[in-house]
């Protein structure tokens, strides 16, 4: 049944994409959040991510390359890590950086001070 849907064995598909595709997601949220670059451009770096993701759930495990269904769920996967990642490193720095104007406000926002 999920491998119909994914377009591979769950086990590989959830060990790929969620610990090994996840964690370079992750890493690429922060690195754009540290750059501050802006956030759409999280989007077309999770898709590559998913492109490699599907690759080699094809190469190593015999998965369906040209799964449109596993593509887009491992792109929404990878896509949300990356904006987790990238939101809060940003409110990070953003209290960091400029601690007389913003306070935190929870893990992924800021406020003004008073």
């Amino acid at each position: 049944m999920t491998e119909s849907v994914v377009g591979a064995a769950l086990t590989p598909f959830l060990v790929l994409t969620v610990v090994l595709f996840g964690s370079a997601a992750l890493a690429t949220g922060r690195a754009l959040a540290r750059q501050w670059r802006p956030m759409w451009q999280t989007v077309p770096y999770a898709l590559l991510l998913a492109l490699g993701d599907r690759f080699l759930l094809y190469a190593l495990f015999h998965g369906e390359l040209l799964s449109a269904r596993g593509y887009a769920i491992a792109a929404a996967i990878l896509l949300g890590l990356c904006l987790v990642a990238y939101r809060a490193t940003l409110a990070r720095r953003m209290v960091r950086q400029y601690p007389w104007l913003y306070a935190p406000a929870g893990p992924f926002g800021w406020r003004r001070r008073a």
